[in-house]
């Protein structure tokens, strides 16, 4: 527990090679992207969020890819519901912030914004740790059901998808600059 009253996220248990991928992808501190504003939007007026994020949990901040209703482009670790999210298998929920003894005292929740309810689906990168969340906030408490937690997966599987794709893109850029780096065959 932190010394304000809420319970900061530990850290994953490969947490030096999350780290080490979450980098390696080059997305961090990038610009908004089109593709991934898409579904930020999208998965709003599927669900009425106020607020829907695609994060990227770093070392000591949590930095959003895409953002809808929300001002902050990042904020600490250690105040994010998504540094308690990566360390779930598929998706976490919290119903009411005030009942959470994680959250009860947060930041995020005492003061502006005052979250009163997330879920948010784990994004995987390729290799399978854990790079952030697709997540779903509200001012108010609310109820998510199996199917929206379902569509909130789905949803979160297709933004995988798009760094996967990136992935790839990168991987080949790599390799092509290799080449012909190390001149002709």
């Amino acid at each position: 527990m932190s010394d304000n009253g809420y319970i900061a996220p530990a850290v994953t248990e490969h947490e030096e090679e999350r780290l080490a991928v979450l980098h390696d992808l080059e997305l961090l501190d990038t610009a908004s992207e089109l593709r991934f504003d898409r579904y930020t939007s999208l998965v709003a007026d599927v669900f009425g969020f106020p607020i829907v994020l695609i994060t990227l949990v770093d070392r000591d901040r949590q930095w959003f890819k895409s953002r809808l209703g929300w001002n902050l482009k990042q904020c600490s670790r250690d105040i994010s519901f998504c540094g308690h999210a990566i360390l779930e298998n598929s998706l976490m929920v919290v119903p009411n912030a005030l009942d959470d003894p994680r959250f009860a005292n947060n930041p995020l929740v005492t003061e502006d914004p005052k979250v009163r309810f997330y879920a948010g689906a784990v994004v995987r990168g390729p290799s399978g740790y854990p790079l952030g969340t697709l997540c779903v906030l509200d001012y108010y408490p609310r109820y998510f059901d199996d199917e929206h937690r379902s569509l909130l997966r789905r949803f979160a599987d297709l933004v995988e998808n798009e760094i996967a794709h990136d992935a790839d893109l990168l991987a080949l850029k790599r390799n092509l600059y290799a080449r012909r780096k190390s001149g002709p065959n």
